[in-house]
């Protein structure tokens, strides 16, 4: 295969809704530009893009692939994105190396919520869009629905340049109204290009207007001309669609039956013609602002945007060449390790299927096998650059679950599966939580870890697991002020143990003065404060501490041990066990024993008298709280609404989104437990949504009185 400049290579991310036809649109792509001699389908599990074994069982696309096709002496690069919601990590991950989003939507539902979700992305990361309405030989496609959808949800920017003749079984006729003229398709998917039938010359020439005016909009000589001829021919139209794909001012759209194979050698000219070049797009900067131009004799770089890992091969690196060029053998420092790579094989990727290739220039995007300390994010570049491309910021985890190995024995054959399946989708994390004693799998959504990492477990590494609900990291504080003292003495022969700790303890507030006396159960304790230590816990909120004592009641000594046992407490509050926070605590007196008082005797003295007062200070459970952002088709909103109070949810907000309803709420974390498949299966899979941490609550009390006795059954128990 030969080395393909900057100026002639084209990189593409194809994206959309579940079930728009990205891969086999992708597949077309390929058949079409020779790499392929025979277009593979789903349903033969044959396909060059889903070639896992896992994306065999599911019938749908689970990982982003990496494919090319070469066409008009151009090298397209093609990323096809999974569409299922669950799978995002690999559209987020895909528009780190393309240049240009190819957004397919199907033309027998128009717009739908994974269209919008999509847009959004494609929006943050400025990235230029193309429409392609594909599926207009199905029977249900509805043309004029599904422009009207797309005029609703993206405005003037979508402009049509292309429409069929007809849709459903009769579909095989497309008016082009950038070159004026109407392309028909054999069943082959051979073309033909004729002029345009007189039934049809009206509207071509008015939707030709508004490109020509759309094209003229985003470049101002342009803009001059349109106005000194009222018109554009061809070429001139293409330098303003250029420009309109580079700053977002338009996004065009193409008519196609991927699985017929009619348009896709017209979107390919489109492409190699029409999209911008990985040199015509804003320079990448590094994390210290500085920006890497995309020149072949500029020094070498590039970033790891996707790792993957093959049974027969190891570990495979999908990289994008930022600037300079990489040769087979070539030697790069990894700037994210410090270490040293050496290149010693290079391939151009289309799937499975992997051609050896001697050089990778600037702009282009290849994979390299057996880099020992490369992962995904990272940046490699000439030993004489230390510069680092910022990482891929991968969205929120929206559904998480517990998970064990059945065999203890597998414990850390479990650790291993779980770092290399985070590392070829980063969006699966995993942490031991200290707090739940539990180890969290966190993923977008019970599918996600369902079918993607629980397979990955069972399939490729043999182990036996068990997934189960997590527990909720609840908080414990207190709300008015309480009282205490406990005295430890244990005598058994020789030295004993003896302290004793007074103390009085108040929920904390921020700005607080300092205290100078209690009044507690109708008695009054005046304190002196000698000292203050305010500590900020690692789970949030603070304990302030304040030594209290005159006269030497407690030896200064034996001050720390009882900060100690009190944060012990804090660390396992007295209703859930759960962490406790904002409390402030005076110790203002107590005894000690001239031989027996030791730091072991108050600590213990402290952990009770901490516990005691804790119980009689009106404690409270406090809960986490999510803001979650729902995206829901009018249709379903009822339902929506219906089980999000049924929740406990405090909705926020309502209003229409392009076409959508967009439901703002603040519900709480225990309640949304597989809530990605209870949305999924009141809607249809057509609402998403999106949650993050907002704040601790108080728990009813109804569900605080259930969490205690829990609790105090589980602690009988043990």
């Amino acid at each position: 295969m030969k080395t393909y400049q900057t100026d002639k290579i084209r990189n593409i991310a194809l994206i959309g809704n579940a079930g728009s036809g990205k891969t086999t649109l992708a597949e077309a792509m390929l058949f079409e530009g020779g790499v392929i001699d025979r277009k593979g389908s789903i349903d033969g599990q044959n396909t060059a893009s889903d070639y896992n074994e896992i994306e065999h069982e599911n019938l749908n696309s689970v990982f982003s692939t990496v494919l090319y096709t070469e066409f008009n002496d151009h090298k397209i690069n093609i990323i096809d994105t999974p569409g299922a919601d669950d799978f995002i990590g690999g559209v987020i991950s895909s528009f780190y190396a393309a240049d240009q989003a190819v957004m397919l939507v199907n033309a027998q539902h128009g717009v739908e919520v994974g269209t919008e979700i999509l847009s959004r992305h494609c929006e943050k990361y400025n990235k230029p869009l193309i429409f392609v309405l594909n599926k207009l030989d199905h029977e249900g496609a509805n043309h004029e629905k599904a422009i009207e959808s797309l005029k609703t949800a993206f405005g003037n920017k979508m402009v049509v340049v292309q429409y069929p003749v007809a849709t459903g079984p009769d579909f095989n006729a497309i008016i082009d109204v950038l070159t004026m003229k109407m392309y028909k398709f054999n069943d082959k998917g051979d073309r033909e290009i004729l002029d345009i039938p007189a039934d049809q010359k009206d509207t071509a020439e008015e939707l030709h207007n508004t490109l020509v005016e759309s094209a003229a909009e985003n470049d101002e000589q342009l803009m001059e001309l349109f106005f000194e001829k009222e018109s554009l021919d061809e070429n001139e139209m293409r330098k303003g669609i250029l420009a309109g794909l580079i700053n977002r001012g338009m996004f065009p759209l193409f008519c196609a039956s991927a699985e017929k194979n009619y348009g896709i050698k017209r979107i390919l000219e489109f492409i190699t013609n029409v999209v911008p070049a990985p040199n015509m797009m804003p320079a990448p900067e590094t994390t210290d602002g500085e920006k890497i131009e995309c020149k072949e004799d500029g020094p070498t770089s590039l970033f790891v945007f996707k790792t993957a890992n093959e049974s027969h091969i190891g570990e495979i690196n999908y990289f994008k060449v930022l600037s300079g060029s990489v040769a087979e053998g070539m030697d790069l420092t990894n700037n994210n390790t410090s270490t040293k790579e050496r290149f010693s094989q290079l391939y151009a990727v289309a799937g499975k299927n992997r051609t050896k290739v001697s050089k990778i220039v600037a702009g282009d995007i290849g994979a390299a096998v057996k880099l020992k300390n490369t992962k995904t994010n990272h940046t490699l570049s000439d030993p004489k650059k230390s510069f680092k491309f910022p990482e891929i910021s991968f969205p929120e985890a929206k559904h998480r679950t517990a998970i064990k190995a059945v065999n203890e024995s597998d414990d850390e054959k479990l650790g291993e599966a779980l770092t290399r399946i985070h590392e070829i989708d980063p969006t699966v994390k995993v942490e031991y939580s200290k707090e739940l004693k539990q180890i969290i799998l966190y993923g977008q959504g019970e599918y996600h870890l369902n079918n993607m990492v629980k397979w990955h477990l069972d399939n490729i590494y043999k182990i036996d697991t068990e997934f189960y609900p997590t527990k909720i990291p609840y908080r414990e504080t207190i709300t008015k002020v309480a009282e205490s003292s406990y005295r430890h003495k244990k005598q058994s022969g020789g030295s004993g143990q003896f302290g004793e700790v007074h103390m009085v303890i108040e929920p904390y507030k921020e700005g607080m003065p300092d205290p100078t006396v209690y009044k507690v159960n109708g008695k009054e304790i005046k304190v002196s404060v000698r000292n203050k230590e305010e500590h900020d816990l690692p789970w949030g909120g603070k304990l302030v501490y304040y030594n209290c004592i005159v006269g030497g009641a407690i030896d200064a000594r034996f001050l720390p041990a009882i900060l100690k046992g009190i944060m012990e407490k804090m660390e396992e509050g007295p209703l859930t066990g759960s962490y406790a926070r904002d409390i402030r605590v005076a110790v203002y007196d107590g005894k000690m024993h001239p031989v027996d008082s030791n730091e072991i005797s108050f600590k213990l003295a402290g952990r009770n008298a901490f516990k005691a007062a804790f119980k009689n200070a009106g404690p409270k459970i406090m809960e986490p709280i999510y803001d979650v952002e729902v995206l829901v088709p009018s249709d379903r909103m009822g339902d929506v609404m219906s089980d999000l109070q049924g929740r406990r949810a405090i909705i926020e907000g309502m209003n229409s989104d392009k076409g959508f309803e967009k439901i703002n709420a603040k519900v709480p974390l225990a309640e949304l437990n597989k809530y990605s498949t209870s949305l999924s299966s009141l809607t249809g899979g057509r609402a998403t949504y999106t949650m993050k941490f907002a704040k601790y609550e108080q728990v009813p009390m109804d569900i605080q009185e259930k969490l205690m006795k829990a609790f105090e059954e589980q602690e009988e128990e043990e």
